[in-house]
């Protein structure tokens, strides 16, 4: 008798158990099928951007990503020095600098860590929050969907319509899912069983990667570094630990992958590196690859099967966007399966992850593409580049490789075209909540807005009530209040029966003026609601738009681009995108738009 389990997921990478964080978190049993015989020891993958930080940060383990990372500040580009003659002939130089990130992107750092710890972080919080531990040594060989079981249980039967045949030490067990999730990277066994097929086209760009620790006199080796060299192009990227560097080496063209050797990859180092000394003590680990792009002609099976990270897109390494997006694919296909999962809304919202995830992936494919042609580009020749020209493109492309320019289409959970953009010009419908300095009324603590938007499952209404002093806007904000704690209102008639009123849809306000002009008995009582285990009033949910004590003013309403007059309410996702933005009198569009897919609970 096979064994069935609500989720089955196959792989044990980024995206997996960023996936299964959220199932573990939400108590929804699993089961991670892994072909590895233990816990990753050495990821290939390391660049952490700004996005991925603040997914971490939201899911409260950011705190030790941050203290093992190492910070990319600042990057320094080399190249081929013009003119020289003798032992200068050809040697390097550094051409300018620049900030590794642009200033007001992300309240998070551009960090260096190996995925292995990355992977770390999630299989602790699993273990933590009681979830499935991985199981090591499955080979999966065969994924089925029983289409017409697929559609029963779309209607709410209770049926487990997909079949997953995996090997351990050579004996075979089946299982059973409602729903499966292919995590098991470019070579995907679960894309193979399904008929999927990659379509796209490698290069004939050969480059070389290598972890080592390098004796040598060159100055920035514990900075980001691009050199474009008469030899060769280089990438320098520092890691953690303070002696352990990533280089990626352009190789000769005509080289063959298969039969790169290390010794290639350092004799092209210090040709490179002329006339810097460059000794490699020792080589942690290596590998050569050919550039190539491709894409999965389909993401999913049935809304019960999906393709995430390698699976489903695969690129080359130099804008260290694949773990990220891969990792990033797991958080957003984990919220809604737990949603679902839980009774909140109809499979049918799963197709999201299909409208929503194929589009990042084409985009990241058509960035890698001018990305990786702009990387190995020469310094010189009638087909290369000025240095100036390679530094003003890599600071250009920074804001799309720190994770912050993925656009959401339009759908059940994303309205641009109900939205009233206009009222919060910054905050882009489908574009995940950038932060902003606030300070926190009932305490005066200086806080990042987004500290207050915790991946924990629930949606935030997040009021931008004005300038509490004008009588118009105590108004609007008081007949808001009693809509929403109305029986009519959303956030009532969503939350179950017996739960916190906040536990489904939490509502935030954001004051702009001075903080000590407003007390809380000007604040309507919705906002700072009776919960949890003894019953006492939260006031943590009111912040306001003003001088701190220590850290200057956040200016949150210039950077959200909010009119104080006005006011604005967003409408913020359990992944912190941005669903929806609308006036505080559009009451009824804010109840439609729940209404459009979420579940209302049984009396």
């Amino acid at each position: 008798m096979p064994s069935q389990h609500p989720v089955i997921i196959c792989g044990s990478g980024s995206a997996g158990l960023c996936a299964a964080v959220w199932l573990a978190r939400h108590r929804i049993p699993f089961k991670i099928l892994e072909k590895r015989q233990g816990p990753m020891v050495m990821g290939q993958a390391d660049g952490v951007q700004c996005r991925t930080v603040e997914i971490f940060e939201s899911l409260g383990l950011a705190e030790g990503l941050l203290r093992k990372a190492y910070h990319v500040l600042e990057v320094a580009f080399w190249a081929t020095e013009e003119g020289g003659d003798g032992e200068w002939k050809g040697r390097i130089v550094r051409t300018s600098r620049a900030a590794d990130t642009m200033k007001e992107l992300s309240h998070q750092p551009h960090v260096i860590l190996n995925q292995a710890l990355i992977n770390g972080f999630f299989l602790e919080d699993v273990k933590r929050n009681g979830g499935q531990e991985v199981d090591y040594g499955y080979v999966v060989k065969k994924v089925e969907v029983d289409s017409k079981a697929a559609k029963k249980a779309d209607g709410g039967e209770d049926v487990y319509p997909v079949k997953v045949v995996a090997e351990k030490d050579g004996n075979e067990e089946v299982f059973e899912a409602k729903y499966v999730l292919g995590c098991d990277g470019a070579h995907s066994e679960v894309r193979h069983s399904l008929g999927f097929k990659m379509i796209g086209d490698s290069t004939d760009t050969i480059w070389g990667v290598m972890d080592v620790y390098p004796r040598t006199n060159f100055p920035d080796i514990r900075r980001k570094v691009t050199i474009r060299s008469d030899i060769g192009n280089l990438v320098i990227i520092p890691r953690e630990g303070g002696s352990l560097v990533r280089f990626y080496i352009q190789l000769p063209p005509g080289t063959i992958v298969k039969e790169v050797k290390l010794e290639d990859l350092h004799n092209a180092a210090r040709q490179i590196f002329h006339p810097y000394t460059m000794d490699i003590a020792e080589t942690a680990w290596w590998s050569a690859y050919s550039i190539g792009q491709r894409l999965a002609d389909h993401f999913s099976k049935d809304n019960r099967v999906f393709l995430t990270g390698d699976a489903c897109h695969t690129h080359s390494p130099k804008a260290g966007q694949g773990m990220n997006v891969s990792l990033q694919d797991g958080f957003n296909i984990g919220w809604k399966l737990a949603t679902v999962l839980r009774g909140r809304a109809p499979p049918s919202l799963l197709k999201t992850y299909n409208i929503e995830r194929e589009k990042v992936a084409a985009d990241l494919i058509a960035f890698d593409r001018s990305w990786s042609k702009l990387f190995s580009s020469q310094s010189s020749g009638p087909n290369g580049h000025s240095a100036e020209y390679f530094s003003e493109q890599f600071v250009r492309g920074g804001k799309y490789t720190a994770g912050v320019t993925a656009k959401y289409d339009d759908s059940v959970l994303t309205s641009s075209a109900k939205s009233k953009q206009d009222l919060a010009k910054a905050l882009i419908v489908g574009m995940r909540f950038p932060s902003a300095q606030v300070v926190r009324h009932c305490d005066a603590k200086t806080m990042q807005l987004a500290k207050a938007l915790p991946a924990d499952g629930r949606w935030r209404i997040v009021v931008f009530a004005g300038d509490n002093q004008s009588s118009r806007s105590a108004e609007r904000l008081n007949k808001l209040a009693t809509f929403l704690s109305s029986d009519e209102g959303p956030v009532r008639r969503f939350t179950l029966p017996n739960a916190d009123v906040d536990s489904f849809i939490e509502t935030l306000v954001v004051f702009y003026g001075e903080r000590v002009k407003i007390e809380q008995e000007h604040i309507p009582e919705y906002f700072y609601p009776v919960t949890g285990k003894w019953g006492m009033r939260d006031l943590h949910k009111t912040f306001v738009d003003d001088e701190s004590y220590n850290s200057g003013h956040g200016h949150g309403y210039e950077k959200y681009g909010v009119d104080v007059e006005e006011g604005a309410i967003a409408i913020v996702r359990p992944d912190q995108y941005v669903s929806l933005v609308t006036s505080l009198d559009d009451h009824r569009g804010i109840l439609e738009f729940f209404e459009g897919f979420v579940l209302r609970p049984q009396k």
